[in-house]
């Protein structure tokens, strides 16, 4: 098997500008919550409730007064969720939905506030990543179905008016790579295995989380889509990186944990695998302070690095 990475030289040649007046690539719901009555765990509950598997809600933290002594934010979660019914329609329109699966939410109270707040990614935030459009019958639905919750655990909260200034990203939104692998029929799950448990183990020992996973050609195949060998999604972060980050922008969690997939398509040698780089924190949210861009850029290396290192 052999990795090709793509785009990486090129992208970081872009430069950086601003666009004015740009929608916004994330969205934050917010409720006055002075009696603290609203929790992370009500917000997991109403998304229970609707339909939604929740695939981790992390009190972060925990996390970070093991790791740091210390923490920013007096609530501070961060929870994945999935809906297998909207996410098999769009990952048929364009597999890089699979980016979105499951979908990351940060839950939190500011340091100095009462308020509580829910960020995630907006339907143009999704769309400007997978190129799917932001009109799309299917995402509009999945959106609308998502802010139910909110307004349902949150009755007298609303979206926050933001205005970020969406820049242009200094390097590709989506990170991608290609592998040979020309195992076919039985053998492709030996294969799949073993390189899995070689890239699980070389990030692992750089510090990454490996926070989740999904079988999506599992899922995809019971609604009649069976052109996959695999098609799996790891949900991956690393510690220092959100602590960092969300000490100014604890609503950056609407892009953590990443998703990171790797699928095969029947009758071919190429597995593709993807994930959303770093570059749609840093010009999505305004993330410009030093410390929080050098800390993701160095993650992200770590990260490219430790894919190629896994197939050599």
């Amino acid at each position: 098997m052999k990795l090709k990475l793509t785009g990486l030289v090129a992208a970081l040649l872009l430069t950086f500008g601003v666009t004015a007046n740009a929608a916004q690539d994330i969205r934050i719901f917010t409720t006055a919550n002075k009696d603290g009555k609203i929790t992370p765990q009500m917000v997991e509950k109403a998304f229970s409730d609707a339909g939604f598997y929740i695939t981790g809600d992390n009190n972060m933290n925990k996390a970070f007064d093991a790791k740091f002594k210390k923490h920013h934010h007096p609530v501070y979660n961060l929870m994945t969720l999935h809906n297998k019914k909207y996410a098999n329609k769009l990952i048929a329109k364009n597999v890089d939905f699979a980016l979105f699966t499951p979908l990351s939410m940060s839950m939190y109270t500011k340091a100095g506030s009462t308020d509580f707040s829910v960020s995630s990614m907006s339907a143009e935030g999704i769309a400007k990543i997978t190129k799917i459009p932001v009109d799309d019958a299917d995402l509009v639905e999945y959106m609308k179905a998502v802010e139910d919750v909110f307004k349902k655990v949150m009755p007298n909260g609303k979206f926050e008016t933001v205005s970020y200034k969406i820049a242009n990203p200094k390097g590709d939104l989506v990170q991608r790579f290609e592998m040979e692998m020309t195992e076919q029929g039985d053998a492709v799950e030996d294969a799949l295995e073993d390189y899995q448990s070689e890239l699980e183990s070389g990030l692992e020992t750089l510090g990454f989380v490996l926070a989740g996973f999904n079988k999506l050609g599992e899922d995809l195949a019971k609604v009649g889509n069976n052109k996959y060998d695999f098609f799996d999604a790891y949900s991956i972060c690393k510690i220092p990186v959100i602590f960092e980050v969300s000490r100014l922008h604890p609503e950056a969690g609407a892009f953590a944990p990443c998703t990171l997939y790797m699928l095969k398509e029947k009758g071919t040698n190429t597995v593709k695998m993807a994930f959303p780089s770093v570059y749609n924190w840093l010009s999505s949210i305004d993330v410009n302070d030093k410390a929080s861009e050098d800390i993701l850029i160095d993650a992200q290396k770590k990260f490219v690095d430790t894919v190629n290192e896994s197939m050599e």
